[in-house]
């Protein structure tokens, strides 16, 4: 049972929840709305890099634009 991140539209609250299948959007905890979005997670990265090819390249090693997405300027996909 995946953890997903999710966000309040009503109350702008964004929290946690298990959830049992991708398409369900539970209520929000502060407010009791089910007017919610999943939210797109960062993967994690493990800091010791072990040199495999499964390991993720960390956010300062982007070029100083940022993502292709976002062209730099505080975008919250890469932190620029």
């Amino acid at each position: 049972m995946p953890l997903y991140e999710f966000h309040c539209l009503n109350c702008d609250t964004e929290f946690e929840e298990l959830v049992f299948s991708q398409t369900e959007l539970p209520p929000c905890p502060h407010c009791s709305s089910r007017n919610t979005e999943k939210l797109i997670s960062r993967p994690c990265r493990n800091r010791q890099s072990s040199g495999s090819a499964l390991d993720i390249p960390s956010m300062s090693s982007q070029p100083s634009g940022g993502c292709a997405g976002c062209s730099g300027g505080s975008c919250a996909t890469c932190g620029h």
